[in-house]
Parts: C-alpha cells; sequence; structure tokens
C-alpha cells in the first residue's frame, strides 16, 4: 500500500501484490470496496506531512491515520509505523524526547482503538529493495539510524462498562443487587475453578501440591463470599478496623421472571444462588407476635463481601471432623476498599491454611510451617533467565510487635532492572484468644495469591490479572514459567488535579474519595497524591488539592475519555460531601 501524493513515499515491492497511488493513509476505507477491507498489516514507514511541518500537525496525521486504520485492518492485525529516532515518545527512544516535543504516537495510536504491543529496531535490510524518500518533501532518505518500527494491535474497547445486576433466592423470594462500581468485573470470575487455566489457580496448586509432600491436607470448599450482617462480629475479633473497608450489598425486591437477567447470566448467578440459599438470617418478630424468618425482612436486608477468609476460620474449626495436625486449606476471592497504591487492590485471591496444634509441641509445628512455606516460596520466586542465569526473590518472616504474628515478606528483583520492591504477600497469626480450644492453638497463615502470581511471573500491574482480553492467557504454557510479556507497551498517562472545599461537619473520609475514583475512572486512576491544604483567611473554610494519575495497563485510553471521567469525578464526590473548586 503506498500512501498519497501529501506523505511522503516509502517504497518496496512484494511479488505478487497489487500497488495503488494516490491512496490517502486518512481515509483508507474509500480505496478499497468492503470485501478488501481485511489487511492482517498495515504499515507505513516515516509518516510526515511534509516540508517543516511541527510536531502538532504529525500527531494529527497520526491521529487520523489510526482511526482510519480500525476501518480495513483484520481483527488481529497489525500497524506497523516505523518513526525516526525519539519521535515516538517513548521509553524505548534513546534518547527519550520530553512528551511535549514527541508525536506521542501511542496516545494517537489510542484514538482509533489501539495500543502498542512490540516495538523493534527498524532495518532496512528486512525488506529487500527498500529504500525511503521525500524526506522534507525532497528525494531524500529518511535519518534511520536509532529509527524505531512500533507495532500496534487492536484494543479492547474501552466503554462505560455498567455493573451486573446479579440475582439471589432467598427462601422463596427472589432478590437482586448489582454489584458495587468499584468492583465491575470482578464477581463471579472463577479464576480458581476447575476449567481455569489461569495464573492464580496454576500458583495455587503448586503452592498446595508441595505443602501435601510435607502435611496431611484437607481442602475446602470455599463458601460463598456473600455474608449476613450479624456475621459482621467475626471481623473485630481479627482487626478492629476492616470494618469501614467492608463492601455492603443492599437486596432489592425481585418480582420478575427467574430466567430474565440484566447484565449477567444464569451460569454467572449460579454460585451465588446455591451459597446465598443457605445463609441464616435473623428472624423478626410477625405482626401477631410470632417469629418470621423471612417476609418483611428481606426487602430491607443488606448483605456483605467478605474482606477475608479469615471470617471463616471458626466454621472450620469448630466442625465436628476437624483434626489437630491436618492442615486445612480454603482458596477463594475477597474484596475489600483499600487506597489506591500500586500493589493494593480492591478485590484478589486468598488462600487460608489452618493447622491445629497441641500447645507443648507447638513451636515445633510452627518452626516446620514456617520453613517448609519457605522453602516452596523461595522455589516459586527463582527465575531462571533467558540468559540461564538465576534471579532470586528473597522470602522473610518478619516477626511483629504483639510478639506472636508473622509477615510474610518478599524482596523483588521481578519488576525490571534495579527495580527492587519489598511487598507483604501474607501474615502468619498464632494463638487468636476468642477461638482458642482449651487444649490445642491454632496457626492460620493467610497469603494473597494475586501478589504471588505477580512476582513469579514478573507482572508489574495487578489490574492485568482481571483483564478480559484473551491474549493475556496466552501468556502462560502449561508445566513452565516464563516472565510475563506484555502485549501493550507504554500506555499513555494523564495527569488531573481536583480542590475542593470540605463539609468541618462531615469531615473528610479519605477511602471513600479512592474508591469513588476507582468506581468512575473503571480501575484506571492508578495514583491519587495529597497536594495541597488552604485555609480560607476570612471563613477559615479549608480546602484540600489532589492530583490524580490515570493510565490503563491493557486498553486504550484517550485524554478525551479521562477529561469525561474527570469530569464526572467531580460531580461524584459531592455524595461525599465535598464541594469541587
Amino acid at each position: 500500500m503506498l500512501p498519497g501524493p501529501k506523505t511522503p513515499s516509502c517504497l518496496y515491492f512484494v511479488p505478487g501484490a497489487e500497488i495503488r497511488f494516490g491512496v490517502d493513509c486518512t481515509q483508507l476505507a474509500d480505496a478499497f470496496e468492503p470485501h478488501d477491507r481485511a489487511f492482517d498489516r498495515i504499515c507505513f514507514n516515516f509518516p510526515h506531512c511534509g516540508r517543516k511541518a511541527g510536531v502538532a500537525r504529525n500527531r494529527e496525521l497520526l491521529a487520523k491515520f489510526f482511526q482510519s486504520c480500525a476501518d480495513v485492518l483484520a481483527e488481529e492485525g497489525e500497524v506497523h509505523v516505523a518513526l525516526c529516532r525519539g519521535q515516538g515518545g517513548t521509553p524505548a527512544d534513546n534518547p527519550t524526547r520530553e512528551w511535549h516535543n514527541s508525536w506521542q504516537v501511542v496516545a494517537m495510536a489510542a484514538l482509533g482503538g489501539f495500543i502498542l504491543s512490540d516495538v523493534h529496531p527498524f532495518s532496512c535490510e528486512a525488506v529487500p529493495g527498500y529504500r525511503c524518500t521525500g524526506y522534507r518533501s525532497q528525494d531524500k532518505s529518511f535519518h534511520v539510524e536509532g529509527a524505531l518500527n512500533h507495532i500496534f494491535t487492536r484494543s479492547l474497547p474501552f466503554k462505560g462498562l455498567q455493573p451486573r445486576i446479579f440475582r439471589v433466592k432467598l427462601g422463596d423470594q427472589w432478590f437482586s443487587f448489582p454489584e458495587p462500581e468499584a468492583l465491575v468485573g470482578k464477581l463471579n470470575r472463577g479464576f480458581l475453578e476447575a476449567s481455569s487455566c489461569h495464573p492464580i489457580k496454576t500458583i495455587n496448586e503448586k503452592l498446595i501440591s508441595e505443602l501435601g509432600k510435607a502435611f496431611p491436607l484437607k481442602r475446602l470448599k470455599c463458601p460463598s463470599p456473600l455474608l449476613p450482617p450479624e456475621e459482621t462480629s467475626v471481623l473485630t475479633s481479627w482487626n478492629c478496623d476492616i470494618l469501614s473497608a467492608v463492601f455492603w450489598i443492599h437486596l432489592l425486591e425481585d418480582n420478575s421472571n427467574s430466567e430474565s437477567l440484566t447484565g449477567g447470566t444464569t451460569e454467572d448467578m449460579e454460585d451465588f444462588l446455591v451459597s446465598l440459599s443457605e445463609l441464616s438470617f435473623p428472624k423478626s418478630p410477625g405482626r401477631d407476635g410470632k417469629d418470621e424468618s423471612h417476609e418483611g425482612l428481606y426487602a430491607q436486608a443488606k448483605i456483605w463481601l467478605r474482606p477475608s477468609l479469615l471470617v471463616h476460620v471458626q466454621t472450620v474449626i469448630q466442625a465436628p471432623d476437624f483434626l489437630p495436625g491436618s492442615l486445612y486449606i480454603l482458596s477463594g476471592p475477597v474484596f475489600q476498599k483499600c487506597h489506591i497504591l500500586p500493589f493494593t487492590m480492591p478485590a484478589f485471591h486468598e488462600t487460608l491454611l489452618i493447622l491445629g496444634i497441641n500447645k507443648n509441641p507447638k513451636d515445633d509445628c510452627l518452626q516446620s510451617l514456617r520453613n517448609h512455606l519457605k522453602g516452596i516460596l523461595d522455589s516459586l520466586l527463582t527465575q531462571t533467565l533467558l540468559d540461564g542465569s538465576k534471579l532470586s526473590n528473597s522470602v522473610e518472616f518478619v516477626f511483629q510487635p504483639n510478639g506472636k504474628d508473622y509477615m510474610i515478606n518478599v524482596k523483588s528483583h521481578n519488576f525490571g532492572p534495579g527495580c527492587a520492591k519489598d511487598l507483604s504477600i501474607g501474615s502468619v497469626t498464632t494463638s487468636v484468644p476468642s477461638i482458642i480450644h482449651e487444649e490445642q492453638c491454632f496457626v492460620f497463615v493467610s497469603m494473597n495469591l494475586d501478589l504471588l502470581a505477580m512476582l513469579v511471573w514478573g507482572i508489574s500491574d495487578w489490574r492485568m490479572l482481571w483483564t478480559f482480553d484473551k491474549r493475556f492467557l496466552k501468556n502462560f504454557v502449561p508445566e513452565k514459567i516464563e516472565p510475563f510479556k506484555s502485549y501493550s507497551l507504554y500506555p499513555p498517562i494523564y495527569v488531573h488535579d481536583i480542590s475542593f472545599w470540605l463539609d468541618e461537619k462531615k469531615g473528610f473520609d479519605e477511602l471513600e474519595f479512592h474508591t469513588v475514583a476507582r468506581a468512575v475512572s473503571q480501575d484506571t486512576v492508578i495514583s491519587i497524591q495529597f497536594l495541597s491544604r488552604f485555609q480560607h483567611p476570612k471563613t477559615k473554610q479549608v480546602s484540600l488539592c489532589y492530583r490524580l494519575t490515570y493510565q490503563t495497563c491493557d486498553k486504550a485510553l484517550t485524554q478525551q475519555q479521562v477529561a469525561s471521567m474527570q469530569s464526572q469525578f467531580r460531580k461524584e464526590i459531592q455524595r461525599l460531601h465535598l464541594t469541587p473548586r
């Protein structure tokens, strides 16, 4: 395919190919009949508006080109764009230009719905007979030394995901509830199901398999993540502050046909239908003074999503068939509100190990469990690099000030050269007073499987684990662990500031502020930074200013979309009694 007369001429010949002249690269659909609009590859080498065009005009050319490509590219096709050294504005350029002085090729591609999936040095020798002309509209070659070929693929559409509506049956009555906006796309994903090939399941199975070599195992079916309100009492025995991080769900009476679902399928609801029908809600006095277990209660019922598998501990150890010395294992998703930070997540998968031991040999059993866990984690977190060398991540059990618990910390080197991070992937808790049996004490080990999978495969962004893009799972080969290679490189970053007046009577809940930002942005806000505090000299009213940084990890995101989300965020924070300035 040849560019039109307004673009430089980049010419090479392919035997048997059809050559067309005068093709406008910004109107590709006009040059081809509908049945010919499914190209596997579109190449544009050294695009330029001609003469001494500035970066703004060349950005516009790229933007229109990518938007035009969307009309004629096959679903799994590629767009190749070769640019001179520094023009692209990505970290792959050497040297890298300042963003405002580059062509911002990844941001321009996002306007057409494309993401950068690969980048490598441009080689004229790779295409026999190739030569390029048109430098500043002259019969001169472009400077190809240090030039890069950027390979773009289609992104999943970035559209406003609406919360799915889940339907549950309590007794004989149907109820519905929307998934929390901050958790859209994260309920009922089935990553740990038998049919799953997700890396979270893989790492969980490897962990359990190795533990089974040292302890008799009892794998338990994980209960539903939805719990009735009275069970919140179990949270305070573990963490008195965790109630503020709970996602609450209000049930609405639903008289529609049980087969009619909005935003979901019957299969999506199956786990909830089975589990919620078994929930025990407190009885309420009826009109005649008798107890009514369901009528009139469910219409105002409120349930919550578990923030940890520790809420199930008492049920496990109080079971009549509980055996000391056996290692009981629960694995499942948990949900909790959290601040927006690189390695904190509102939804993740947890594995809980429960071990009952006699009091006297407690220290020996605990030490044995710690040693085995450390050995397993050290083995999982030691990577063999392409050159055959080993990259180790050190695992450490850090004793806590309370004198009985440990944090499982990992110093990781898997996120790039010179980028070591200290991450807490779990905890070891012993002898919780409210559930100690007279002759036994217990050890509870909780581990974040999502963080563990990120460390093992070198996945730098937790959101990638939740993507709907099928390319993600293609990175993982059964029985083989290789570093994860992202299919979305150098996604653009957009920054917006927001300032607002506080209501001195209501105060400021920063956790809810972060949760609203997460919900409105669909997890595209990756950082919220406090900038300044101002107090009006006369009214004494206080204003705060924060900086929000937006970036996706798997989809094309445009500046216009971010501006729309920022505008919506300004409206939504008013529900928190904040007045935007």
